[in-house]
C-alpha cells in the first residue's frame, strides 16, 4: 500500500467519524432549538391569553426571544453539520 492509499483510507476514517458526529451534534442542536422555541411561543400565547392586550408585548418578547434561539440553534446545527462534512 502506498502512502497515498494510508493518506485516503486514514481521510476516509476520519470524515466518517467527524461526519456521525456533526450530524449526530447538529440534530440534538436542532431538537433543543425546536423544544425551546416551541416552549417559549407556548408561554407567549399563554401570557397574551392570561393578561389581555395589556401583556401582548411582554408575550410577544417572549415569544420572538424563543424564535429567535431556535433559529440560532438552527444555524449553529447547521454549521457542525457542515464542518463534519468537511465544508
Amino acid at each position: 500500500m502506498t502512502i497515498g492509499q494510508q493518506d485516503s483510507g486514514v481521510t476516509s476514517g476520519v470524515k466518517f467519524v467527524t461526519s456521525t458526529i456533526g450530524n449526530t451534534v447538529g440534530g440534538l442542536t436542532n431538537t433543543v432549538g425546536g423544544i425551546v422555541g416551541a416552549a417559549g411561543r407556548g408561554v407567549g400565547e399563554t401570557v397574551e391569553g392570561a393578561t389581555g392586550s395589556a401583556g401582548s408585548p411582554v408575550a410577544r418578547g417572549i415569544a420572538n426571544a424563543a424564535t429567535g434561539i431556535e433559529d440560532g440553534s438552527n444555524r449553529i446545527a447547521r454549521g457542525v453539520k457542515n464542518a463534519g462534512e468537511g465544508k
